[in-house]
């Protein structure tokens, strides 16, 4: 055997590892979620309260609800990171314009038991919806939250669909950041977008950041295309810009399409 070749086969062997070690641990790169304590809701929104629901197959999880008068729900899914702390700002700006926002966690995230997965994150919506009293809801998806809340909007159609920075499916999304890996023949979890879009029979906001380099904009014009929906483009704006959670663009779309539902 020459030095070529045996050089050629231990390229081969690293590649297969870090593909088998990619296969294995894919998860941990695709959800990271905060598990520490949370604080309890009133301490960080005033009126806000700890609320929990439990899952089809038997998890119980913790949740902030924040009270309003008006008769349309915000349900927020969030994206892949943090936990319902970081989204206090959200809540708070949607409940200026008297929303009531419940800010659910999914399972391994904010304490809540459980690992998340895409089917697993889906029961975890599911169950959010159950909880929330009443007809008019406007679901706010957050990046890979998108899909979450498209999923949910074709088994229980809401009032009104907001999907901020949202990706066609996990696997473009993953391929844009990782465009040497084979992210589509890798992934377990598809989180699809389009074209599941073209069959949600409400209303639909995509907002999205010019700036955005983790979720590029042409997927989330993409997602809009499909959707036929309005289109919210944040003037260079990143994906974790503060903008982005609280911003008077944001907030005044989802506050909007509130009104239309009303």
């Amino acid at each position: 055997m020459t030095t070529l070749t045996r050089a050629a086969l231990v390229v081969v062997a690293v590649l297969v590892l870090l593909l088998a070690l990619l296969w294995v641990f894919q998860r941990r790169l695709v959800y990271l979620p905060d598990r520490g304590p949370v604080p309890p809701a009133a301490s960080v929104i005033p009126g806000a309260r700890d609320v929990s629901f439990t899952t089809s197959d038997g998890l119980r999880l913790a949740a902030w609800y924040v009270p309003g008068h008006r008769d349309v729900t915000v349900l927020v899914l969030g994206g892949n990171a943090g936990n319902r702390l970081h989204r206090a700002e959200l809540a708070l700006a949607l409940s200026a314009y008297g929303l009531p926002v419940l800010l659910m966690d999914y399972r391994g995230y904010g304490g809540n038991p459980g690992t998340p997965t895409e089917e697993g994150l889906h029961l975890d919506a599911l169950a959010a919806r159950q909880f929330i009293d009443g007809p008019r809801v406007v679901y706010f998806g957050e990046s890979l939250g998108a899909a979450v809340a498209t999923r949910l909007a074709l088994e229980r159609p809401p009032a009104g669909l907001v999907l901020r920075s949202p990706f066609t499916d996990l696997a473009d999304a993953g391929q844009a950041n990782y465009p040497f890996l084979p992210v589509r023949a890798l992934l377990r979890d598809r989180f699809p977008v389009v074209p599941d879009i073209g069959r949600v029979r409400a209303p639909v906001v995509v907002a999205y950041g010019t700036g955005d380099t983790i979720v590029p904009p042409r997927l989330s014009r993409a997602v809009a295309e499909a959707a036929g929906a309005k289109e919210v483009r944040i003037a260079g704006a990143g994906h974790n810009d503060l903008v982005m959670l609280n911003g008077r663009e944001l907030i005044t779309a989802v506050a909007d399409l509130a009104d239309r539902a009303s």
